[in-house]
């Protein structure tokens, strides 16, 4: 099994992907012209401006689920790997693809509004949806459908709770057996309250477990604050090989780096859009703009915190692809979450492994949420009848938590390997979409800028823009010349 999942992950990683992502993410970030620059502000205004509805959820609800999905074990254990195996310039190419993913979430999360549906009183969209419609291929958006549902509900949750176990066995001694069962006891809860429930539980955590998080890695940057341009400095210069000690990985760096900051901030994945789908807005550019941040929040906040917390206090091993390390700094240690608690432990020792325990139940907690909404959003795409498709959803909470308790008891290499192979086939199946979809999106954005500079609040008209199939914004708006 272990063979297989490294095969395919050999096949789905290839650098084919890796140049992909970077070269589409520069593409669409000179397309827009930097819109991940330009419009700054209004990605802040708009993230706290929107109001819910029955059908939608609001633009920070939106925020927080698709951030719940983006801030997990990748925020700790996947930035310690990449710094183990890539070297520090690993974290320059993290935040390289967080910048550059900026433009891809943003035209993903465009088209997921413009083609987005209305299904059982509830707005349903994402790379399913703008595939059939904007594209015409039925058998595209199935393929992507069917995929999604195997990597949220079976293959990525077991990543998030194998965490958990092990940082909680690691801290307090509880045995992952029962970790498993209170987690999957906890999600139950959340997720047979549908999608409202989960919206409004991200809401109330997602800004909690980040801030908290943040902070301490400030604390801990502070007092070693005479180490930061050093730090900085090392990240640059491991990134172009110009580190002589690490001039031997530099394809290790782009490779680990970009392989992790996907895994974490989910760029061009395919899973943004579905929560962007959900939002109630009065333009589809809202919504990309508001999620183009959340790309920020993952990636340049909360990795980061993570990688600098590593890199100033030296808590790191770095692994020489020959054998043996480059550099050892902690005898012993193996990858993963425990580079961040060493960490920790130099502000508040013997707190370290506690901390990052309870920092990891929250941020793979959340995450769960969101690849359960993810995968039923895909669900409600392959079953068009009401009943059939409410069996299907609760087959699938049966068997998500199942995986998720699996998942808790087995072990951490299976349990990455399958995980990559789920987002390695999302990502080559989304990203080729979106750049033959980016028309309607570039044409959103113009529209939302024309409007804006008139001094409106814009308000979204496929027909005037020549998009066509956006059924649902083409219904709204004959609603709203009735009244």
């Amino acid at each position: 099994m272990a063979q297989l999942v490294d095969s395919l992950n050999g096949i789905l990683w290839s650098q084919a992907l890796i140049y992909l992502c970077l070269g589409v993410g520069l593409y669409f970030s000179v397309a827009t012209r930097f819109l991940q620059v330009r419009h700054i502000k209004d990605m802040v205004k708009l993230l706290f401006g929107g109001q819910s509805s029955e059908q939608g959820v609001s633009s920070f609800q939106a925020f927080s689920l698709a951030v719940s999905g983006r801030v997990g074990t990748g925020n700790i254990a996947g930035v310690a790997t990449a710094i183990a195996m890539g070297g520090p310039g690993a974290v320059f190419w993290m935040w390289a693809i967080a910048f550059l993913g900026a433009g891809s979430a943003f035209v993903e999360s465009v088209l997921a509004q413009i083609y987005k549906e209305e299904v059982d009183g509830e707005y349903r969209g994402g790379p399913q949806y703008y595939i059939e419609k904007g594209m015409g291929m039925k058998w595209y958006a199935l393929i992507f459908a069917v995929s999604t549902v195997i990597a949220m509900g079976f293959f990525l949750p077991g990543v998030q709770s194998n965490s958990i176990a092990a940082g909680v066995q690691n801290a307090f001694g509880i045995s992952p057996v029962v970790t498993g069962g209170i987690i999957v006891a906890l999600l139950a809860l959340i997720i047979f309250g549908g999608v409202k429930r989960i919206g409004r539980a991200a809401e109330l955590i997602v800004p909690f477990m980040a801030t908290g998080y943040i902070l301490v890695s400030l604390i801990i940057i502070l007092l070693n604050i005479g180490q930061l341009p050093a730090v900085i400095g090392l990240i640059f210069k491991s990134a172009f090989a110009i580190e002589p000690a690490f001039a031997g990985i530099i394809g290790m760096a782009v490779s680990w780096g970009v392989k992790r900051g996907i895994y974490s901030n989910e760029a061009g994945q395919g899973t943004g859009p579905m929560a962007a789908a959900a939002a109630e807005v009065s333009h589809p550019t809202k919504q990309g703009l508001v999620q183009a941040f959340s790309v920020y929040v993952d990636t340049l906040f909360v990795c980061s915190a993570t990688a600098f917390m590593i890199l100033i206090t030296g808590s790191y091993n770095i692994n020489n692809p020959a054998g043996g390390f480059l550099v050892e700094k902690l005898p012993g240690v193996n990858v993963g979450p425990a580079f961040t608690q060493k960490a920790v432990e130099t502000l508040m020792p013997r707190f370290g492994a506690p901390f990052v325990a309870i920092a990891l139940f929250f941020f793979a907690f959340t995450t769960l949420m969101a690849y359960y909404y993810y995968a039923e959003t895909n669900i409600a795409y392959l079953f068009k009848k009401g009943n059939n498709r409410k069996i299907a959803i609760n087959i699938l909470r049966i068997l998500l938590l199942v995986s998720i308790y699996y998942g808790a008891i087995r072990t951490a290499e299976l349990a990455w390997g399958l995980g990559d192979i789920g987002v390695g086939l999302m990502a080559w199946l989304n990203i080729i979409a979106i750049v033959i979809l980016r028309k309607p999106a570039f044409d959103a954005l113009k529209d939302y800028e024309e409007q804006r500079a008139q001094g409106k609040d814009p308000v979204f008209d496929p027909a005037k823009l020549g998009i066509k199939n956006a059924d649902f914004w083409t219904a709204r708006n004959k609603q709203a010349g009735k009244r």
